[in-house]
């Protein structure tokens, strides 16, 4: 289950990422009437803060992971990084 959740949620990134780029060339483009442009807007920022929130995330469990005594890849928890300083 965890699987399928962790894929859904990088696939998710991926297409907001793709979607959001997609809004960017359209407003560059400047061919758009002020209608569109502002839902386009509008959408992009909704997508921004999606893919933020994803990158946050990972680089927050990329802090957490660390190697244990073995030399092992470990996710660590935030009370036991806390306890090992």
């Amino acid at each position: 289950m965890a699987t399928k959740k962790k894929a859904t949620a990088e696939q998710d990134f991926e297409e907001s990422l793709a979607r959001l780029e997609k809004i960017v060339e359209q407003l560059e483009r400047g061919d758009v009437p002020l209608a569109k442009a502002l839902d386009l807007y509008e959408e992009g920022i909704g997508l921004s803060k999606v893919c933020a929130e994803t990158l946050t995330t990972a680089e927050l469990k990329l802090k957490r992971l660390g190697r244990d005594l073995e030399g092992n890849l470990k996710l660590f928890e935030q009370e036991e990084e806390e306890s090992g300083k």
